[in-house]
């Protein structure tokens, strides 16, 4: 659809690139709390997380969580959680952004044998549907509104 960026923006939706990587993720880049990381765009992600050896990078204040986290091979791992963060993809913001805090070394260790960079975290669904996301496969292009 050619007219998809004009009428997302005439509904005040912002628009935030996205690459492709080697092993086909969407690769993103984000800011939490002013620092600027790579993440994963996951739509089957339920929650956003970062690992926990980037708690001290995004200056995120970890408490203990009771939530066990499950996906893509491992589950029942022990998690932490952070509340009340900035998030920012290009312009969209938000601040409230609470973000789960657990192992992603499984995720990088198979980045890197398929010769992809690890990232700092996942970007998730619930980004997604606080921000009313659009993802744009076409034209690499992730919506927010």
């Amino acid at each position: 659809m050619k007219n998809l960026h004009k009428i997302l923006k005439k509904e005040n939706y912002k628009k935030v690139k996205f690459k492709i990587t080697k092993t086909q993720h969407l690769l993103i880049k984000a800011k939490i709390n002013g620092i600027k990381g790579n993440f994963i765009l996951d739509t089957g992600a339920s929650s956003s997380c970062i690992g926990f050896e980037c708690v001290d990078l995004f200056l995120l204040e970890a408490k203990k969580s009771k939530t066990k986290a499950s996906g893509a091979g491992a589950s029942g791992m022990l998690t932490q959680i952070a509340t009340k963060n900035q998030l920012q993809l290009g312009t969209w913001k938000d601040s409230a952004f609470d973000v789960v805090i657990f192992d992603l070394s499984h995720i990088n260790e198979a980045l890197t044998q398929h010769k992809s960079k690890p990232v700092h975290g996942i970007i998730g669904a619930d980004v997604l549907m606080k921000g009313k996301g659009i993802v744009d496969y076409f034209n690499y292009c992730l919506y927010l509104q």
